[in-house]
């Protein structure tokens, strides 16, 4: 059971020829130089192990990485082995004790060594004669990295120049490996967010680039996602019989997968109002066709509203969408539409779809939302509530005031109410109003 220290070891004293001595600072000088220009993983490894055998004239050198998932250390670059490749747990053998201890091991004669184990010599026919290991650890957050571990000098054992030069190389090659995950990790950032981009500007490309011109009617709208992209849509649609189709919807969540989700709803529906009009058989069938890729716990809350802008009337299908508001010119109140079925996603619940009703009078209003339009909060935790949204619907329905002054009062409170946040949740509101 002997731990042969490195500086009371008469091995270590023996003095080594001043040019040796020289060649392997100038390799670790020029490794140096090499590692500056390269990012590739796989080439600084192999450039480290190469450079720091042949700088410490040993047999082999090994360069082991973190497998931080099973907490072992696995041979990345190896000068020679007779096996695919080597893997111990940390805390097992000298490469496992350096790696526990973040220390460095200089072994002189491995069978009197409690942390040498013979097991590798076994498996390849290999014999070790002397062992010099290092710890690769992070200079960021100083996490583990690996292990560089040198076998059998060529002149004798490792002595304390030896172990100097062989941290320098452990710590190149540290910061090598480092600079170059980070670069990687940069570059993916990069992809991921040019992708996101991509999709947000695909996803834009799917909501009405210009509303339609409804005779005796303005439109407006808002859409503010939370994230790049949303789990949050509307769109107006000429109907079969010549009605409007009026729609918003929201997918649970935000983020990527809502919007993915909500893309695909789009399409459908396209599809099913160039063939249908009554508001019940679209959700139904946009429901039967969506429902089974959803996955569990996710749903959408999705409205429908069919204007016929001769009668001036809406027929809907509400699958628990809000707010859902009608506001009346005559006196100023507020009615809400109410659900005539479950969101999509719910099929497992036996419900009866109906149809809901109303009529537009001279200067009504109609404003369809998500509930990220009335759920966020304050700094005080205070929600923004109806009562808000239905005060800054009223402060822009003045006779002379369109639909886009309700949208651009409700953004500007909105906004307002969370000067320096962005919103928790998506924000779509799209707004209806008969002129006078």
């Amino acid at each position: 059971m002997l731990h042969r220290a490195t500086s009371d070891s008469p091995h270590f004293s023996t003095p080594r020829a001043i040019p040796q001595r020289l060649a392997g600072a100038m390799s670790l000088v020029d490794v140096t130089v090499r590692l500056a220009a390269q990012h590739d993983e796989e080439t600084v490894l192999r450039s480290v192990t190469e450079a720091v055998c042949e700088a410490l004239r040993c047999d082999r050198a090994s360069l082991f990485l973190l497998d931080e998932s099973r907490q072992e250390l696995c041979t990345r670059v190896v000068t020679e082995l007779e096996i695919s490749e080597i893997r111990v747990p940390v805390g097992v053998g000298v490469a496992g004790w350096v790696a526990r201890h973040r220390a460095v091991a200089n072994i002189p004669d491995p069978p009197l060594d409690e942390r040498w184990s013979a097991e590798t010599d076994r498996r390849t026919g290999f014999r070790t004669l002397n062992i010099l290991a290092a710890p690769l650890v992070s200079v960021i957050d100083g996490r583990l990295i690996g292990v560089l571990q040198l076998l059998n000098r060529h002149e004798g054992h490792f002595d304390e120049f030896d172990e100097k030069l062989v941290q320098a190389f452990a710590a190149h090659a540290a910061t090598a490996i480092e600079r170059g995950r980070l670069l990687e990790q940069a570059r993916r950032s990069q992809e991921l967010q040019m992708a996101i981009e991509m999709g947000r500007s695909i996803q834009t490309g799917f909501l009405p680039q210009k509303l339609p011109t409804i005779s005796g009617y303005t439109l407006a709208a808002w859409w503010q996602p939370a994230e790049d992209v949303s789990g949050d849509y509307y769109d107006v649609l000429p109907l079969r019989d010549g009605r409007i189709g009026l729609v918003v919807a929201d997918v649970s969540g935000h983020g990527v997968g809502p919007s993915l989700i909500m893309a695909s709803a789009r399409a459908m529906l396209h599809v099913l109002c160039r063939t249908m009009s009554d508001p019940v058989e679209i959700f139904a069938a946009l429901s039967e066709s969506i429902t089974p890729d959803l996955g569990e716990g996710r749903f959408i809350t999705f409205l429908i509203a069919a204007l016929d802008p001769r009668t001036h009337t809406v027929t809907f299908a509400h699958g628990g969408h809000g707010p859902a508001l009608h506001r009346r010119a005559e006196d100023g109140s507020y009615a809400a539409l109410d659900p005539t079925t479950m969101p999509i996603g719910f099929d497992f619940v036996p419900v009866r779809r109906t149809t809901g009703s109303l009529s537009l009078k001279p200067g009504d209003a109609l404003v369809l939302a998500t509930d990220g339009a009335i759920e966020l909060r304050d700094t005080q935790r205070e929600m923004f509530g109806r009562p808000r949204l239905e005060a800054a619907v009223t402060a822009a329905c003045g006779p002379k005031q369109d639909a886009a002054a309700i949208v651009c009062s409700l953004r500007e409170r909105i906004t307002a109410f969370l000067p320096n946040a962005a919103p928790p949740d998506d924000i779509t509101i799209l707004t209806l109003r008969r002129n006078f």
